[in-house]
């Protein structure tokens, strides 16, 4: 009994891994974006200081426009990306969780099974 369910746990942890292999990609997809459209926005920032500088303080709203643009167009697509990948990754890890419980009750029926068939076995 204790080799089959030391080859069944074996066969388990060849498994996970593979399962999760996609995962940390996608965790780091997910964090990345956001600090990647954080980046964006700090530099469309830099632009507008930079006009500001460069007319010694004399702007017009419509000077500071393209800087501005910049840095909400940088946030909104590190939202776009990160909200979906963020979504997708607590998807398929809990399905991953899932598959791990049924992997795992179903090694333990087997082992019940086998135990059973052998104790008939025995019995005969």
């Amino acid at each position: 009994k204790e080799d089959i369910r030391e080859a069944l746990q074996t066969a388990g942890q060849l498994e996970v891994p593979r399962l999760e292999r996609y995962l940390n990609g996608l965790a780091t997809c997910a964090s990345v974006a956001p600090l990647l459209g954080l980046l964006g926005t700090v530099q469309g920032m830099i632009r507008c200081f930079s006009v500001i500088e460069s007319k010694q303080g004399q702007v017009n709203p419509s000077d500071l426009a393209e800087g501005v643009a910049n840095a909400l167009v940088a946030t909104f697509a590190g939202l776009v990306v990160a909200i979906p990948s963020v979504v997708a990754y607590n998807y398929l890890h809990g399905r991953v969780d899932d598959l791990v419980l049924q992997l795992e009750v179903s090694s333990s029926e087997l082992m019940d099974a086998l135990a059973q068939g052998r104790e008939r076995e025995s019995m005969e």
